[in-house]
């Protein structure tokens, strides 16, 4: 065997060496694994901005085109307000004249009778 041929201090420089490679491989992967959580925390943050991005970019389109359902639902309602109301004055207007000729006739037919 090879540790037979090996003495003392040749061996304990052999473990001193293998427990000096096993603490650099330990702290190269706890190196690793710090880099890999402060990349999946930026990835998490990246992800999570993204998220409220698009949420909030699909709220805007949602409000602008219920909005724009609204002003046109709104428009052809006062648009339709507005032609009821210039029937409305138009008949009045009529209405308003009528009773005006009704009124001087009924006026003039009571000073006709009293004259």
């Amino acid at each position: 065997m090879v540790w037979e041929c090996m003495n003392r201090t040749d061996i304990l420089s052999e473990i001193k060496e293998a427990e000096k490679r096993a603490d650099e491989t330990v702290a190269n992967a706890e190196a690793e694994l710090k880099s890999a959580v402060a990349q999946a925390r930026r990835d998490s943050v990246a992800r999570v901005q993204k998220a409220r991005s698009d949420m909030s970019e699909a709220y805007e389109a949602t409000v602008a085109t219920e909005k724009a359902k609204f002003d046109k639902e709104n428009a052809e309602i006062l648009a339709k307000g507005e032609k009821e109301a210039e029937a409305i004055e138009s008949a009045a207007e009529e209405k308003i004249k009528e009773v005006s000729d009704f009124l001087t006739k009924a006026f003039e037919r009571a000073i006709d009778v009293s004259s």
